[in-house]
């Protein structure tokens, strides 16, 4: 499967469908991994017979061809450039920084506390995601609602939940954000309104669309109107909830914003090798919901996309499905060696990190000194280690608390059987006798 790694780049001003994104192509500097021979949609392979037909026609025209196609590809940049810096002061941009280092530091930690058989059971990272993960953050306000899949570390850290709380959840402790009983791909925090982190591909999909259903009865739409954002990979879009879940959204004007982070692979396979339609912002079209694909590299395109859905969402009540598409720098997990991806590919998936060419655009652009980056990445492994020291010392739940948090609240005759517990009490089986005596 060596070299089938879509381009999330590719196809990103595709027409038709849905409404078209500026920001879509601000990700020009980036160089796609090759694709599949077999890919169906139209990308480089158009592009490449397009150059051949106009190499045979007239030289004249070539060069005018050749000229006017240089002079757009300059516009472009330009408007690519001004798109991403557009709203985002110095200030905020070095929030973007702390945030997406601090998310970075803590997963590579958290792949080295795996190893290290700290963590145990299933474990997603957000590496290469970093810039996508602070962007939605930075869009929620603190009375929307989160909902995830399990790939939700990145997600908790940026709500809030914080560092230390997060790293004992991946550990199993009682001082873990779901007392240590959730692990990895349960992050929950009510009062952040962050409800999970789903293990089961497409799980949180009903619950969120229920979530903003509640919202349209609890209070009316307006500028400070509560909304929900439900985020999912590219594989999750092939099952039945997705579609029902957008159904719904679009007959019951519900608010709320479906993401899509496309990291062109579910699990080790690619979208187009996947889908009927790999542009999976059209997805919604079949139930007149707007779509968007924005780059996932650049936090405050991002934040910008995800924001003005949320106010359509906010006000209009009216759903919105945002593609965002994002590397994925490592395999599906951290079990996951990723051998479907050959040396070459791994390697050019480095060059595209985008933490530190966030980083070196900061830099060039006055925002701050190499010093200035080098203290906020001390900062985020000081921050980490502390939180894995916080981890290490915080208890383990006992075996009594097994049971505690099965139902939100109490249900009669509710299984509360520890392991190696009879069934039936001791004697059960003399009990008639002896009445009968």
């Amino acid at each position: 499967m060596a070299g089938r790694t879509q381009d999330p780049q590719r196809d990103k001003t595709a027409p038709g469908g849905s409404a078209p994104t500026d920001s879509a192509t601000a990700s020009t500097r980036r160089k796609a991994p090759a694709r599949s021979a077999g890919a169906r949609a139209k990308g480089p392979a158009a592009t490449a017979a397009k150059s051949k037909t106009a190499a045979s026609a007239p030289k004249g025209k070539t060069a005018a061809s050749a000229a006017k196609s240089k002079t757009a590809a300059s516009a472009a940049k330009g408007k690519a450039a001004a798109s991403r810096t557009k709203g985002a002061d110095a200030e905020t941009q070095l929030a973007y920084y702390r945030e997406m280092e601090l998310i970075r530091e803590f997963e590579q930690r958290a792949a080295e506390m795996y190893t290290r058989a700290k963590i145990g059971g299933y474990c997603h990272l957000n590496l290469g995601e970093e810039p996508s993960v602070v962007g939605l953050m930075a869009a929620l306000r603190p009375t929307d609602y989160l909902f995830t899949n399990y790939r939700d570390h990145g997600y908790a850290l940026a709500r809030g939940l914080g560092t230390d709380r997060v790293m004992a959840e991946l550990f199993g402790r009682s001082d873990g954000v779901a007392r240590g009983l959730g692990g990895s791909m349960h992050m929950f925090d009510a009062e952040k309104r962050m409800l999970g982190g789903y293990g089961i591909v497409g799980g949180q999909l009903p619950p969120a669309t229920g979530a903003a259903l509640a919202l349209t009865y609890r209070g009316k739409p307006g500028p400070d109107a509560e909304a929900v954002m439900c985020q999912m990979g590219d594989g999750t879009t092939n099952i039945g909830a997705f579609h029902e879940s957008l159904n719904l959204a679009a007959i019951w004007n519900l608010p709320i914003v479906y993401v899509v982070i496309n990291n062109g692979l579910g699990m080790a396979t690619t979208v187009e090798h996947a889908s009927g339609e790999p542009l999976l912002y059209k997805r919604g079209a079949s139930y007149r919901i707007e779509g968007r694909r924005v780059d996932g590299g650049d936090p405050e395109v991002v934040r910008q996309a995800a924001e003005e859905m949320l106010t359509v969402a906010r006000e209009q009540r009216r759903p919105g499905l945002l593609e965002v598409m994002s590397y994925r720098l490592r395999g599906h997990s951290v079990v996951d060696p990723a051998r479907y991806r050959s040396k070459e590919e791994t390697a050019h998936l480095k060059e595209l990190d985008p933490l530190p060419e966030y980083r070196a655009r900061l830099i060039a652009d006055g925002v701050l000194d190499a010093k200035q980056a080098d203290q906020i990445q001390a900062d985020a492994v000081s921050e980490v280690a502390a939180a894995i020291a916080f981890a290490d010392a915080s208890p383990e739940p006992g075996a009594e608390k097994l049971f505690d948090y099965t139902y939100a609240t109490d249900v009669p005759n509710a299984p509360r059987l520890m392991p190696g517990d009879p069934v039936l009490a001791a004697g059960w089986d003399r009990a008639d006798d002896k009445q009968e005596a």
